[in-house]
């Protein structure tokens, strides 16, 4: 997934976004910075948000169902690794998976999966915390590998 497919969904679906917040209008173009004006022409879709509305709005509505099913699971975990382009260090304890996550590889201690929506990759380590992210596959599986050499 790239930035624009992002800006894409989170366009398509701010109105859902916002009526499922409860907020009209203006209270929502408020909330993630823009003029009302341009909420307007968003979810008319004449434009696409701003990368910093999709982030604001990612941020502040991440539990939002539109949201979290758009992007499969969790949405600034796939703004996070567009916008750092990876993550390699331990971040937040995740679930493990279960819904939204398909696995690559598996050992002892660390699991590779892929997002099935966003089509991200991740490396959780055993206690489920997310220690990788990236959009490349070939460097996701090196990184694995890597850690796998480590942990022998």
């Amino acid at each position: 997934m790239k930035k624009e497919e992002v800006i894409t969904i989170i366009s398509d679906k701010l109105r859902l976004i916002r009526t499922e917040a409860g907020y009209t209008q203006d209270k929502m173009a408020n909330v993630i910075g823009i003029s009302k004006k341009t909420l307007v022409q968003i979810e008319k879709r004449r434009v696409d948000a701003s990368w910093t509305a999709v982030i604001a709005v990612c941020a502040l509505f991440r539990d939002s169902e539109t949201l979290v099913s758009s992007l499969g699971g969790e949405p600034l975990e796939v703004i996070e690794t567009l916008a750092r382009e990876g993550v390699d260090f331990r971040k937040e304890k995740t679930l493990g998976g279960k819904v939204w996550w398909k696995e690559i590889k598996k050992s002892d201690e660390y699991v590779l999966q892929q997002n099935l929506f966003s089509k991200h990759y991740r490396i959780l380590d055993r206690d489920h915390y997310r220690i990788y992210s990236s959009f490349n596959e070939e460097e996701s599986e090196n990184r694995f590998n890597e850690i796998q050499g480590e942990e022998d």
